[in-house]
């Protein structure tokens, strides 16, 4: 029962001033204002006492005096003037509480002015309290102190950037040390964190770095689009804060304080000579962190995180996530497209020469697009000014000038003669480049589609016999007919001309 309660009690019991003073450990002046008070009050005294407390005690004390009044009033009025003043560049309070004297010589004075403007000022912004779901959002950020190690080979210090998320239902934590804050080392810190949730939140939230948003906005900010690729292959979506607002993701923002003096503050004299050292730290100080019973609750981040947040995260995707980048090419006359980031050409079907393609490529693969369709796949491969060429994308006439070789055109001429396969596998023999032979076994096979069959056979023979692997030679026998001769081509010597000098000349 409150203090007033009892006096009333016993004031209705009869009890002096004296002994209720006493009674109560008060002064009798104090008996003496409330019964005063009481006797001024229209209400009798059994429904005061049925009041609950607050109510009563405001029947005997009517607030602060300094919220009443004329000069309360028309200070009131002109408060959200006095804040919107103060945005603008140059008016302070003491220039408003100056301006606001000129024209209320009896308002308040300056520390009663900055006090009702404070009070304004926060009543006008209050907080308010999220509640979370369980697997629902996933709040990254990067502090904004840096970690460094040092590289062995050169004593350079490296410094690290900190990437640092938290799950928002149980503040459980993450960290890892990256080399920079941009789009590749954000993506790889991203897939750490989800491999070390072993599990996917509904909702990704990041902060409005370059890595994330491309262009902000309140409404409808211009994600990154390899962010929107990774948000996809994990069955997720991004939602970024808005800009200078960092009460969206309060709970990161004290996440990376914590970071602060539960991992930086505890490496602070350590001497780290690699990335991988370095995280090894941070990783072994986040467990301690997630570890340790948190104030004024009977559970540690990490024993709330396991019993009732992780059976509500999405598993993870079979697959590893690989950054895609986009490119638009047109195909070259040679059926190619060249890709700049290497300078290696991929081959494109034959038919889509000249038109534009729609290149996808990540570290391992290449897939070019064309009107929606994929029409080539390849893996990548970084040689400059290389080729890399599918048989299939190339019209037929290429594909036979590839086709060719030895034993190309040795099966050419099997199924043509038995003749004709000894020549051919013959002419082959010799010590001569593959390539230097290619027109002559063409005109070779041209000449036997042309010429009868028999004798085409016996002038082959011929060749053979006389060790004479050409086309020139098998052709002239073919004209002059030589096939139908019997036994072997007589050889004529040479005929007697003052031009044979003999080998008495060269002695």
């Amino acid at each position: 029962m409150s203090q007033i309660k009892q006096l009333l009690q016993l004031y209705k019991q009869g009890e002096s001033k004296k002994s209720m003073a006493r009674i109560l450990g008060i002064s009798r002046n104090t008996v003496k204002a409330y019964l005063n008070k009481l006797t001024g009050m229209e209400s009798d005294i059994n429904e005061l006492l049925a009041l609950d407390d607050p109510v009563l005690n405001k029947q005997f004390h009517g607030g602060n005096q300094s919220y009443k009044g004329n000069r309360y009033s028309y200070l009131k009025n002109r408060l959200d003037y006095y804040t919107s003043e103060l945005k603008k560049v140059g008016v302070t309070r003491q220039l408003l509480w100056e301006e606001y004297k000129t024209d209320y010589p009896n308002g308040y004075g300056r520390s009663q002015f900055f006090h009702h403007l404070a009070q304004h000022k926060k009543a006008a912004k209050p907080s308010m309290i999220l509640t979370h779901a369980p697997g629902d959002k996933l709040y990254v950020d990067f502090a904004g102190k840096k970690l460094s190690y040092i590289d062995q080979k050169t004593g350079e210090v490296i410094e690290c950037s900190v990437f640092v998320a938290c799950l928002p239902y149980s503040d459980y934590g993450f960290a890892i040390a990256v080399r920079n804050q941009g789009l590749d080392e954000f993506i790889y810190a991203l897939e750490q964190c989800l491999n070390f949730l072993d599990g996917v939140p509904q909702v990704l939230v990041p902060d409005n770095l370059k890595a994330a948003v491309i262009k902000a906005d309140s409404y409808e900010p211009e994600i990154n689009r390899a962010l929107e690729d990774f948000a996809n292959h994990y069955g997720t979506t991004v939602i970024p804060a808005r800009s200078r607002k960092p009460k969206d993701k309060a709970l990161v923002e004290n996440q990376v304080k914590l970071v602060y003096s539960r991992v930086y503050a505890k490496i602070r004299n350590l001497r780290f000579f690699s990335l991988a050292e370095l995280n090894a730290a941070i990783t072994e100080r986040m467990l301690d962190h997630n570890q340790t019973r948190m104030q004024n609750k009977p559970w540690c981040r990490e024993e709330k995180f396991m019993a009732e947040e992780k059976h509500h995260l999405s598993p993870l995707p079979g697959q590893p996530f690989e950054i895609k980048y986009y490119k638009t090419y047109k195909v070259q006359q040679n059926n190619h497209i060249q890709l700049g980031q290497d300078n290696h050409f991929y081959s494109v079907p034959y038919a889509f020469i000249g038109q534009q393609a729609n290149v996808i490529y990540t570290r391992s693969m290449v897939r070019i697009y064309i009107d929606g369709e994929c029409v080539a796949i390849h893996r990548r491969n970084r040689t400059s000014y290389a080729y890399t060429t599918v048989k299939d994308h190339l019209c037929s006439t290429h594909k036979y000038y590839l086709d060719r070789s030895p034993g190309y055109y040795i099966r050419r001429a099997s199924q043509c003669c038995e003749e004709l396969d000894h020549f051919t596998r013959l002419l082959f023999d010799q010590k001569r480049p593959p390539e230097q032979l290619y027109k002559t076994c063409e005109s070779v096979l041209r000449l036997y589609r042309k010429t009868n069959k028999e004798q085409f056979k016996k002038a082959c023979d011929i060749a053979i016999n006389h060790k004479r692997y050409s086309y020139k030679f098998i052709l002239k026998i073919i004209e002059n007919k030589t096939v139908d001769q019997d036994g072997e081509i007589p050889f004529k010597d040479l005929p007697d001309h003052d031009n044979v000098r003999g080998k008495e000349y060269y002695s």
